[in-house]
């Protein structure tokens, strides 16, 4: 049986090569453990980890995200508590609070944003020395033996 006469035909799924590996901590949902393959992170409930490796981090005006976090980016509209290393840039919105320790190259911090604790400010070689979130290489099952 074809398909119906008008329907147009479903169109074909695809992944894009350009798409991020996105992980989202829903409004009300709460995530323990560690997060070490996710491009972007956001946080919208509450995330509580000993490690996270990421690209990217957003954490929405009623996200809570504590632990230890090692980031290319950051932007903090809710709290984090704990340490975060960004690499590159951390952004407090107005809305934001940093408790702990928040290393990174570029800070901003809008007006109303909150830091509580040490700022440490990552020279360029720092922040290359710095680890970045491994990328895991492909298991190849070892052959049976006969």
């Amino acid at each position: 049986m074809g398909p119906a006469v008008g329907v147009p035909s479903r169109p074909p799924l695809r992944g894009e090569a350009g798409e991020r590996r996105t992980l989202v901590v829903g409004r009300g949902i709460s995530l323990q453990g560690t997060v070490t393959d996710a491009e972007r992170l956001v946080v919208e409930g509450t995330v509580e980890s000993q490690m996270i490796q990421a690209s990217e981090l957003f954490v929405a005006q009623s996200g809570i995200c504590k632990g230890e976090l090692q980031v290319e980016d950051a932007e903090i509209a809710g709290l984090f508590d704990g340490t975060i290393t960004a690499r590159n840039s951390l952004v407090i919105r107005a809305s934001g609070k940093v408790n702990g320790t928040a290393r990174c190259r570029k800070l901003s911090v809008e007006e109303g944003g909150q830091v509580s604790g040490q700022m440490e400010m990552l020279t360029e070689a720092q922040a290359a020395a710095a680890p970045r979130a491994a990328v895991p290489a492909p298991v190849i099952p070892a052959p049976a033996e006969a």
